[in-house]
């Protein structure tokens, strides 16, 4: 594999990836409504339930809803990387995945690109979202607007491996959306994109475990961390380890010849 051609290739994914997500602004409007009405309607009666409500002086009202905005920011990266394995599962089954797939490119590397070009959107939308926080006197330290970029990258390389691999085991277009919101909701409700570990533990051992495990809950922790301008190496490292495992067995999924692609025709002839 050549750099140049390589390069003409991911340059060529990412474009196309961008020209889909510009045609489709419908897609654009979802992303950030969802977690605005989360934000605007729903901050307040979340900072009443910690009892930080109460706490003056004013800014603390300001560091929980910059608490609340970093799980927000994961809500869009998570929606973001199950839309774009929706679409690898609409490419599968007009035949524009296969022509991807037999390009004389290494197929990791094929499959790493079309992740690449999700989180670029992701980013995008995320930085939107925060744009529009910040007119609502949302602001978060200006270090972390540029700390939160590499813990947005990880992020969002995790969340659209996570979502590829998901799309390696769907047969049909039709039964994507079972399968989405049999993963999204669990894993957002049971994180701490909302609620931190230590309140959650007040109410449920099993709960606080469950989110303690969440590979969503070591996202949205390191881009906590990092909107604030710090690192959370254990975050970090969790976040990486569950992105490699996600994309090597996406990686495997999509081998026409081991993985569930065999599966789905019937086997290989």
């Amino acid at each position: 594999m050549r750099l140049k051609h390589a390069f003409i290739a991911l340059k060529g994914i990412i474009k196309r990836e961008l020209w889909r997500f510009l045609l489709q602004r419908e897609r654009f409007i979802a992303a950030l409504v969802r977690p605005l009405v989360w934000l605007f309607v729903f901050a307040a009666g979340f900072r009443s339930t910690l009892g930080i409500a109460i706490m003056p002086p004013y800014e603390t009202y300001i560091l929980y809803e910059v608490y609340i905005t970093a799980g927000l920011i994961g809500m869009i990266q998570l929606f973001n990387g199950m839309q774009s394995s929706l679409s690898m599962v609409y490419d599968r089954e007009m035949g524009s995945m296969k022509t991807l797939l037999v390009s004389p490119l290494p197929r990791w590397f094929l499959l790493t690109g079309k992740l690449m070009a999700g989180t670029f959107v992701s980013i995008l939308q995320a930085y939107v979202f925060l744009l529009i926080a910040w007119f609502y006197d949302i602001q978060a330290p200006w270090l972390g607007y540029l700390t939160l970029f590499p813990a947005l990258v990880l992020a969002g390389l995790m969340l659209g491996a996570l979502g590829m691999l998901l799309s390696s085991f769907i047969k049909q277009l039709e039964n994507f959306a079972g399968v989405m919101n049999f993963v999204i909701f669990p894993m957002f409700f049971m994180s701490t994109a909302l609620y931190p570990l230590w309140k959650i533990k007040e109410s449920s051992e099993l709960l606080h475990t469950l989110a303690s495990y969440n590979p969503f809950s070591q996202a949205v922790e390191l881009l906590r961390f990092a909107l604030y301008g710090q690192f959370n190496l254990a975050a970090f490292v969790y976040t990486l380890v569950a992105f490699i495992v996600f994309l090597l067995v996406a990686v495997w999924g999509y081998n026409p010849s081991k993985g569930m692609m065999v599966r789905k025709a019937g086997g290989p002839s």
